[in-house]
């Protein structure tokens, strides 16, 4: 079964930077065929989409609120996912997980991360 482990957040000022990783492990196939999506989800707020990476690395994409201080990357020889979020403001406090969406016995199923807390204020 999928196993995503998201590590690297902590407590920032504003205008910090913070590098998420995401270890994955247990694809079927391999690591470098799935899109890998970040999620956050700010405090009494639910489920915002970040960005997400296509398998080979090639295309990726992002909500508003984080282009041009976001940036998604990838290791498909470590399964390794990453997000490297600079300019950090307060509305950027969120918990940040990563997600995959599988193709199992005909189902899609979706695997989640716990999640890193990221905290950031003055």
């Amino acid at each position: 079964e999928v196993q995503l482990v998201e590590s690297g957040g902590g407590l920032v000022q504003p205008g910090g930077s913070l590098r998420l990783s995401c270890a994955a492990s247990g694809f079927t196939f391999s690591f470098s065929d799935y899109t890998m999506n970040w999620v956050r989800q700010a405090p009494g707020k639910g489920l915002e989409w970040v960005s997400d990476i296509t398998g080979g690395g090639i295309r990726t994409r992002y909500a508003d609120s984080v282009k041009g201080r976001f940036t998604v990357s990838r290791d498909n020889a470590k399964n390794t996912l990453y997000l490297q979020i600079n300019s950090l403001k307060p509305e950027d406090t969120a918990v940040y997980y990563c997600h995959v969406v599988v193709a199992e016995d005909g189902h899609y199923k979706h695997y989640w991360g716990q999640g890193t807390q990221v905290t950031v204020s003055s």
